[in-house]
């Protein structure tokens, strides 16, 4: 079965952030020409980023939907294609193979085509699970459907969660859940949290202020394995210090990054990193292969993925205007502030950070701490402030 659309068809394969951005974009300019949302659920609008801290706030599923898949996509004029998967992109007769994902049984799924005109991969990335980690035994934060389950399972009497993954993620979820009255720990392979980002004098005030909440840190932790107890209950295997240790837990969440799926990328040859995403033109946010885009946690800019919510915006519209055929000044990629969600203390960061290189202490004292990372030319690639809470 194929369907042919209109030659100026526009087809958004993710109905994350990053894509209704782009159908709000190309709405604000075009309300008529044909736009198709494929998403692989039922593409419900809601902020992502709240989920980390939706548990000690008591928000339900249905208190971060902002607008259903079906009300929006009315709203907006579109047409939705819910709990559906992308399997195959034919670059050269611009033609997508789709598959239902509600039915198990793949023969009696009814395989369809699709044609578009202008192709737009939001699609997002998805959470790394280290063998260590069994999918099966392990949850994530990353998707409001597993956000719900989750957040059912951890209903009534506090109960014990280990995260694994000390970056910005996994710190703001253990916060979140000690605050919801958890016992939390906290693992990571480094030393300190955020410290892929940021340099030691920054992440001990941050393991610190973590630590004197009552959040179990534990530094330098490789996990070894997960294994589900006769009771339910699930332990927790690592190494630390040369020492083989485990303890036990009731959930163990993973944070441990995220990756794109190549399938996509792949089949329609677009030039791609295993790491980092699909490779876009900067100003456009072209692809490699022609009448494709690419927005959003998949995409990366100069080796750099783009995994914030800041800039979705911007992308969106330079995306409309490229697709609709206005003039614009192209995307200019300013990395955004990232903020810790956190409480127990304030950390900003600018640039675009590492651990490594030649940071600078600028500011010191008990309650404040501001560095610059230098490049080799002495100019600012990155700065952080850390500050102590304010107390009220």
């Amino acid at each position: 079965m194929s369907t042919e659309l209109p030659s100026n068809s526009i087809v958004i394969i993710g109905a994350g952030l990053a894509g209704w951005h782009v159908i709000d974009a190309i709405r604000s300019k075009d309300q008529d020409v044909p736009i198709t949302l494929i998403t692989s659920d039922n593409g419900d609008r809601y902020h992502k980023p709240m989920l980390t801290m939706a548990i000690s706030q008591n928000k339900r599923v249905a208190d971060l939907v902002r607008a259903s898949g079906m009300d929006a996509a009315k709203a907006a004029n579109i047409t939705l294609m819910a709990n559906t998967s992308v399997t195959d992109i034919d670059a050269k007769s611009q033609q997508l193979q789709l598959i239902s994902t509600t039915r198990s049984d793949p023969a009696n799924t009814g395989y369809a085509a699709l044609t578009y005109g202008k192709l737009v991969l939001a699609m997002g990335a998805h959470p790394i699970f280290p063998k260590s980690l069994p999918e099966e035994l392990v949850w994530h934060v990353n998707h409001i459907e597993r956000f719900g389950q989750l957040q059912e399972q951890l209903q009534g009497e506090a109960q014990r969660v280990a995260i694994v993954g000390a970056g910005m993620v996994g710190t703001e979820i253990a916060e979140d859940l000690l605050k919801a009255g958890h016992r939390v720990t906290l693992m990571d392979i480094n030393q300190a949290p955020l410290a892929q980002m940021l340099p030691e004098a920054a992440t001990a005030r941050i393991a610190n202020a973590i630590k004197s909440q009552g959040i179990e840190f534990l530094g330098g932790a490789q996990v070894m394995d997960v294994i589900k107890n006769d009771d339910g209950t699930l332990e927790i295997s690592y190494q630390l210090g040369g020492k083989e240790k485990s303890f036990i837990a009731d959930h163990v969440i993973a944070s441990t990054g995220l990756t794109v799926d190549k399938l996509l990328p792949t089949a329609a040859n677009i030039d791609f990193d295993t790491r980092t995403g699909i490779k876009v033109d900067a100003p456009t946010l072209r692809t490699s292969t022609r009448n494709i885009y690419a927005i959003g946690d998949c995409m990366s800019i100069n080796g750099v993925p783009c995994r914030y919510v800041a800039p979705l915006r911007a992308q969106a519209a330079t995306i409309a205007d490229d697709i609709l055929g206005f003039e614009h000044s192209g995307y200019e990629h300013k990395p955004p502030m990232i903020r810790l969600k956190n409480k127990a203390i304030s950390v900003m960061a600018t640039g675009i950070p590492t651990a490594s290189g030649n940071w600078q202490i600028k500011t010191e004292t008990d309650d404040e701490l501001v560095m610059e990372l230098l490049d080799d030319d002495g100019k600012i690639q990155a700065g952080v402030t850390i500050k102590a809470p304010v107390l009220a």
